[in-house]
Protein backbone atom coordinates (compact mmCIF):
# COMPACT_ATOMS: atom_id res chain seq x y z
CA UNK A 1 0.00 0.00 0.00
CA UNK A 2 1.19 3.41 -0.79
CA UNK A 3 2.07 5.61 2.42
CA UNK A 4 2.08 9.29 2.69
CA UNK A 5 2.79 10.90 6.12
CA UNK A 6 0.03 13.46 5.15
CA UNK A 7 -2.57 10.78 4.95
CA UNK A 8 -4.63 12.02 8.15
CA UNK A 9 -7.28 9.39 7.54
CA UNK A 10 -6.92 6.85 5.37
CA UNK A 11 -7.89 3.25 3.55
CA UNK A 12 -6.31 1.46 7.09
CA UNK A 13 -8.86 3.72 9.38
CA UNK A 14 -12.39 3.14 8.54
CA UNK A 15 -13.81 6.42 8.80
CA UNK A 16 -16.31 7.84 6.30
CA UNK A 17 -13.92 9.67 4.39
CA UNK A 18 -9.80 10.60 3.70
CA UNK A 19 -8.39 13.43 5.04
CA UNK A 20 -4.83 14.69 3.26
CA UNK A 21 -3.39 17.48 5.41
CA UNK A 22 -2.02 20.27 2.95
CA UNK A 23 -0.65 22.81 5.94
CA UNK A 24 -0.76 22.93 9.65
CA UNK A 25 -3.90 24.50 9.63
CA UNK A 26 -6.00 22.80 6.37
CA UNK A 27 -6.71 19.74 5.11
CA UNK A 28 -8.50 17.42 2.32
CA UNK A 29 -11.71 15.51 3.10
CA UNK A 30 -12.37 13.16 0.20
CA UNK A 31 -15.40 10.99 -0.25
CA UNK A 32 -16.89 9.27 -2.88
CA UNK A 33 -20.14 7.30 -3.21
CA UNK A 34 -23.15 6.04 -5.56
CA UNK A 35 -26.14 4.08 -6.08
CA UNK A 36 -28.80 2.96 -8.06
CA UNK A 37 -32.26 4.55 -7.37
CA UNK A 38 -34.70 3.72 -4.00
CA UNK A 39 -37.46 5.88 -4.64
CA UNK A 40 -39.55 5.79 -7.87
CA UNK A 41 -39.32 9.75 -8.42
CA UNK A 42 -36.06 10.63 -10.59
CA UNK A 43 -35.79 14.73 -8.83
CA UNK A 44 -36.09 12.91 -4.94
CA UNK A 45 -33.69 10.09 -6.36
CA UNK A 46 -31.27 12.55 -7.20
CA UNK A 47 -31.64 14.50 -3.77
CA UNK A 48 -31.52 11.63 -1.52
CA UNK A 49 -27.89 10.94 -3.95
CA UNK A 50 -26.45 14.22 -3.01
CA UNK A 51 -27.27 14.15 0.60
CA UNK A 52 -25.83 10.84 1.01
CA UNK A 53 -22.47 11.41 -0.59
CA UNK A 54 -22.33 15.14 1.29
CA UNK A 55 -22.79 13.05 4.75
CA UNK A 56 -20.07 11.87 4.88
CA UNK A 57 -17.86 15.07 4.91
CA UNK A 58 -20.09 16.34 8.01
CA UNK A 59 -20.01 13.04 9.39
CA UNK A 60 -16.18 13.82 9.84
CA UNK A 61 -16.80 17.29 11.05
CA UNK A 62 -16.32 19.25 7.83
CA UNK A 63 -16.95 22.01 5.16
CA UNK A 64 -17.76 20.43 1.55
CA UNK A 65 -16.97 22.76 -0.73
CA UNK A 66 -17.17 21.09 -4.43
CA UNK A 67 -18.68 18.00 -6.22
CA UNK A 68 -18.34 15.95 -9.21
CA UNK A 69 -21.33 14.19 -10.65
CA UNK A 70 -21.08 10.21 -11.32
CA UNK A 71 -23.87 8.79 -13.52
CA UNK A 72 -24.32 5.16 -15.11
CA UNK A 73 -27.63 5.72 -17.57
CA UNK A 74 -28.41 3.19 -20.05
CA UNK A 75 -29.06 5.19 -22.69
CA UNK A 76 -31.32 2.83 -24.87
CA UNK A 77 -34.12 1.98 -21.86
CA UNK A 78 -34.66 5.47 -20.77
CA UNK A 79 -35.31 8.39 -21.74
CA UNK A 80 -32.72 11.29 -21.03
CA UNK A 81 -35.62 13.53 -19.08
CA UNK A 82 -35.60 11.19 -16.26
CA UNK A 83 -31.54 12.36 -15.98
CA UNK A 84 -32.21 15.41 -16.32
CA UNK A 85 -34.59 15.35 -13.17
CA UNK A 86 -32.04 13.36 -11.22
CA UNK A 87 -29.15 16.03 -11.89
CA UNK A 88 -31.47 18.70 -11.23
CA UNK A 89 -32.44 17.15 -7.82
CA UNK A 90 -28.61 17.05 -7.17
CA UNK A 91 -27.81 20.16 -8.17
CA UNK A 92 -30.41 21.69 -5.74
CA UNK A 93 -29.19 19.87 -2.81
CA UNK A 94 -25.48 20.93 -3.84
CA UNK A 95 -27.02 24.77 -3.41
CA UNK A 96 -28.48 23.64 -0.39
CA UNK A 97 -25.39 22.94 0.93
CA UNK A 98 -23.45 26.06 -0.28
CA UNK A 99 -21.47 23.08 -2.77
CA UNK A 100 -20.42 23.69 -6.30
CA UNK A 101 -20.85 21.46 -8.85
CA UNK A 102 -17.53 21.45 -10.87
CA UNK A 103 -17.28 18.68 -13.34
CA UNK A 104 -17.98 14.71 -13.54
CA UNK A 105 -18.49 11.75 -15.32
CA UNK A 106 -20.77 9.52 -17.03
CA UNK A 107 -20.93 5.97 -18.68
CA UNK A 108 -24.10 4.07 -20.42
CA UNK A 109 -24.60 1.45 -18.24
CA UNK A 110 -27.40 -1.36 -18.22
CA UNK A 111 -28.28 -0.33 -14.83
CA UNK A 112 -28.83 3.68 -13.68
CA UNK A 113 -26.66 4.81 -10.86
CA UNK A 114 -25.98 8.37 -9.41
CA UNK A 115 -23.88 9.86 -6.80
CA UNK A 116 -21.06 12.20 -6.18
CA UNK A 117 -17.56 12.77 -5.45
CA UNK A 118 -17.17 15.16 -2.75
CA UNK A 119 -14.14 17.69 -1.60
CA UNK A 120 -14.43 19.28 1.78
CA UNK A 121 -11.88 21.03 3.95
CA UNK A 122 -11.12 20.88 7.67
CA UNK A 123 -8.60 22.07 10.33
CA UNK A 124 -6.41 19.20 10.64
CA UNK A 125 -6.78 19.08 14.71
CA UNK A 126 -10.62 19.45 14.45
CA UNK A 127 -11.19 15.89 12.72
CA UNK A 128 -14.14 13.79 14.01
CA UNK A 129 -13.12 10.32 13.70
CA UNK A 130 -14.41 7.44 14.80
CA UNK A 131 -11.60 6.70 17.36
CA UNK A 132 -12.41 9.61 19.73
CA UNK A 133 -15.50 8.28 21.58
CA UNK A 134 -14.64 8.50 25.23
CA UNK A 135 -15.96 6.45 28.40
CA UNK A 136 -18.72 8.12 29.75
CA UNK A 137 -19.96 9.41 26.33
CA UNK A 138 -23.47 9.57 25.29
CA UNK A 139 -24.62 8.67 22.05
CA UNK A 140 -26.97 10.83 20.06
CA UNK A 141 -28.92 9.57 16.55
CA UNK A 142 -30.06 12.39 14.64
CA UNK A 143 -32.43 10.50 12.24
CA UNK A 144 -34.77 7.46 12.41
CA UNK A 145 -33.73 3.86 11.57
CA UNK A 146 -35.74 1.88 9.13
CA UNK A 147 -34.95 3.06 5.66
CA UNK A 148 -33.84 -0.22 3.71
CA UNK A 149 -36.33 -2.34 5.10
CA UNK A 150 -39.09 0.43 3.62
CA UNK A 151 -37.73 0.45 0.39
CA UNK A 152 -37.75 -3.08 0.11
CA UNK A 153 -41.38 -2.53 0.86
CA UNK A 154 -41.71 0.39 -1.28
CA UNK A 155 -40.01 -2.41 -4.27
CA UNK A 156 -43.20 -4.35 -3.21
CA UNK A 157 -45.87 -1.71 -3.82
CA UNK A 158 -46.43 -2.29 0.05
CA UNK A 159 -45.63 1.45 1.58
CA UNK A 160 -48.47 4.08 1.87
CA UNK A 161 -47.77 7.42 -0.55
CA UNK A 162 -47.93 8.86 3.25
CA UNK A 163 -45.16 6.84 4.22
CA UNK A 164 -42.73 6.97 1.15
CA UNK A 165 -42.98 10.82 1.51
CA UNK A 166 -41.99 10.68 4.65
CA UNK A 167 -39.17 8.69 4.17
CA UNK A 168 -37.83 10.60 1.22
CA UNK A 169 -37.59 13.83 3.31
CA UNK A 170 -35.32 12.57 5.74
CA UNK A 171 -33.37 10.75 3.40
CA UNK A 172 -32.87 14.25 1.60
CA UNK A 173 -32.30 15.91 4.77
CA UNK A 174 -28.43 17.12 4.75
CA UNK A 175 -26.88 16.55 8.28
CA UNK A 176 -25.07 19.90 7.85
CA UNK A 177 -27.10 21.79 10.36
CA UNK A 178 -26.37 18.56 13.15
CA UNK A 179 -23.06 18.63 12.24
CA UNK A 180 -22.12 22.44 12.82
CA UNK A 181 -24.16 22.22 16.13
CA UNK A 182 -22.25 19.11 17.45
CA UNK A 183 -19.03 21.15 16.60
CA UNK A 184 -19.86 23.73 18.50
CA UNK A 185 -20.47 21.86 21.93
CA UNK A 186 -17.12 19.86 21.56
CA UNK A 187 -18.22 16.47 20.14
CA UNK A 188 -15.52 13.95 20.42
CA UNK A 189 -16.08 11.15 17.76
CA UNK A 190 -18.86 10.95 15.14
CA UNK A 191 -20.03 8.29 12.22
CA UNK A 192 -22.29 8.55 9.51
CA UNK A 193 -25.40 6.00 9.71
CA UNK A 194 -25.97 4.12 6.02
CA UNK A 195 -25.07 1.01 4.48
CA UNK A 196 -23.27 -1.25 7.54
CA UNK A 197 -26.69 -0.34 9.52
CA UNK A 198 -26.95 1.27 13.15
CA UNK A 199 -24.62 -1.66 14.59
CA UNK A 200 -22.21 -1.93 11.96
CA UNK A 201 -21.15 1.85 12.28
CA UNK A 202 -21.54 1.46 15.59
CA UNK A 203 -19.18 -1.40 16.15
CA UNK A 204 -16.70 0.30 13.85
CA UNK A 205 -16.98 3.36 16.46
CA UNK A 206 -16.06 0.82 19.63
CA UNK A 207 -13.28 -0.73 17.69
CA UNK A 208 -11.86 2.07 16.26
CA UNK A 209 -12.41 3.93 19.85
CA UNK A 210 -10.88 0.58 21.89
CA UNK A 211 -14.33 1.04 24.10
CA UNK A 212 -17.87 -0.46 24.86
CA UNK A 213 -20.97 1.18 24.17
CA UNK A 214 -24.36 0.05 25.56
CA UNK A 215 -27.65 1.11 23.77
CA UNK A 216 -30.91 1.35 24.94
CA UNK A 217 -33.22 -0.52 22.75
CA UNK A 218 -36.34 1.64 23.83
CA UNK A 219 -34.61 4.73 22.83
CA UNK A 220 -33.72 4.29 19.04
CA UNK A 221 -35.89 6.28 16.82
CA UNK A 222 -37.33 4.64 13.87
CA UNK A 223 -39.94 4.57 11.12
CA UNK A 224 -42.80 2.77 12.72
CA UNK A 225 -43.87 0.98 9.74
CA UNK A 226 -40.31 -0.99 9.44
CA UNK A 227 -41.64 -2.61 12.60
CA UNK A 228 -44.72 -4.00 10.01
CA UNK A 229 -42.66 -5.11 7.12
CA UNK A 230 -39.72 -6.53 9.53
CA UNK A 231 -42.13 -8.73 10.87
CA UNK A 232 -43.34 -9.68 7.44
CA UNK A 233 -39.76 -10.82 6.38
CA UNK A 234 -39.65 -7.82 3.76
CA UNK A 235 -35.50 -7.51 4.46
CA UNK A 236 -32.88 -6.30 2.28
CA UNK A 237 -29.96 -8.47 1.38
CA UNK A 238 -28.13 -5.85 3.43
CA UNK A 239 -29.23 -6.78 6.48
CA UNK A 240 -28.15 -10.22 6.58
CA UNK A 241 -25.41 -9.42 5.12
CA UNK A 242 -24.68 -6.95 8.57
CA UNK A 243 -25.89 -9.20 10.40
CA UNK A 244 -23.58 -11.85 9.48
CA UNK A 245 -20.31 -9.85 9.57
CA UNK A 246 -21.13 -7.52 12.77
CA UNK A 247 -23.39 -10.19 15.11
CA UNK A 248 -19.78 -11.03 16.54
CA UNK A 249 -19.61 -7.90 18.21
CA UNK A 250 -23.46 -7.60 19.35
CA UNK A 251 -25.58 -8.74 22.49
CA UNK A 252 -29.01 -8.39 22.65
CA UNK A 253 -30.59 -8.47 25.57
CA UNK A 254 -33.89 -11.85 25.55
CA UNK A 255 -36.57 -8.87 26.15
CA UNK A 256 -35.22 -7.07 22.43
CA UNK A 257 -37.77 -8.20 20.02
CA UNK A 258 -36.90 -10.02 16.68
CA UNK A 259 -38.41 -6.92 14.51
CA UNK A 260 -36.02 -4.51 16.63
CA UNK A 261 -32.70 -6.22 16.33
CA UNK A 262 -33.64 -6.44 12.09
CA UNK A 263 -34.01 -2.63 12.46
CA UNK A 264 -30.70 -1.96 13.76
CA UNK A 265 -28.69 -3.93 11.26
CA UNK A 266 -31.11 -2.26 8.46
CA UNK A 267 -28.51 -0.85 5.65
CA UNK A 268 -29.38 3.13 5.75
CA UNK A 269 -29.52 5.19 2.84
CA UNK A 270 -28.89 8.87 3.79
CA UNK A 271 -28.94 7.96 7.35
CA UNK A 272 -28.52 10.68 10.52
CA UNK A 273 -24.93 11.27 12.38
CA UNK A 274 -24.24 9.13 15.62
CA UNK A 275 -22.59 11.80 17.38
CA UNK A 276 -20.22 10.54 20.85
CA UNK A 277 -20.06 13.36 23.26
CA UNK A 278 -19.70 14.22 27.07
CA UNK A 279 -23.28 14.09 28.89
CA UNK A 280 -23.11 17.89 29.58
CA UNK A 281 -22.22 18.65 25.90
CA UNK A 282 -25.27 15.92 24.70
CA UNK A 283 -28.09 17.48 26.46
CA UNK A 284 -27.07 20.88 25.13
CA UNK A 285 -26.99 19.59 21.69
CA UNK A 286 -30.34 17.78 22.03
CA UNK A 287 -31.74 20.95 23.17
CA UNK A 288 -30.13 22.74 19.83
CA UNK A 289 -31.09 19.91 17.61
CA UNK A 290 -34.96 19.99 18.82
CA UNK A 291 -34.88 23.86 18.48
CA UNK A 292 -33.51 23.55 15.01
CA UNK A 293 -35.92 21.27 13.53
CA UNK A 294 -34.36 18.41 13.95
CA UNK A 295 -36.93 16.86 16.34
CA UNK A 296 -35.92 12.74 16.17
CA UNK A 297 -33.00 13.56 17.55
CA UNK A 298 -32.16 11.19 20.77
CA UNK A 299 -30.07 9.78 23.33
CA UNK A 300 -29.69 6.31 22.39
CA UNK A 301 -26.73 4.77 24.59
CA UNK A 302 -23.19 5.41 26.43
CA UNK A 303 -19.95 4.55 25.73
CA UNK A 304 -18.24 2.02 28.81
CA UNK A 305 -14.72 1.13 28.89
CA UNK A 306 -15.46 -2.76 28.81
CA UNK A 307 -15.73 -4.85 26.92
CA UNK A 308 -13.78 -3.03 23.96
CA UNK A 309 -15.31 -3.30 20.69
CA UNK A 310 -18.11 -4.91 22.19
CA UNK A 311 -22.00 -3.66 22.18
CA UNK A 312 -25.19 -4.64 24.37
CA UNK A 313 -28.13 -4.15 23.44
CA UNK A 314 -30.59 -4.21 26.33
Amino acid sequence: MITDKNVLRGMDSLDDAGVYKLSDDLALIQTVDFFTPIVDDPYDFGQIAAANALSDVYAMGGKPLTAMNIVCFPTKKLDISLLQEILKGGIDKMKEAGVVLVGGHSVDDPELKYGLSVTGTIHPDKILATSGAKPGDKLILTKPLGTGILSTATKAGKTSKQTIARVTRSMAALNKLASELMQEVGAHACTDITGFGFLGHISQLAHNSKVGIKINNDSIPYFTEAEEFAMLGLLPGGLHRNREFYSRMVRFAETVPQFMQDILYDPQTSGGLLISLAPDAAERLLERLHKTGIKEATIVGEVVARPAGKILVS
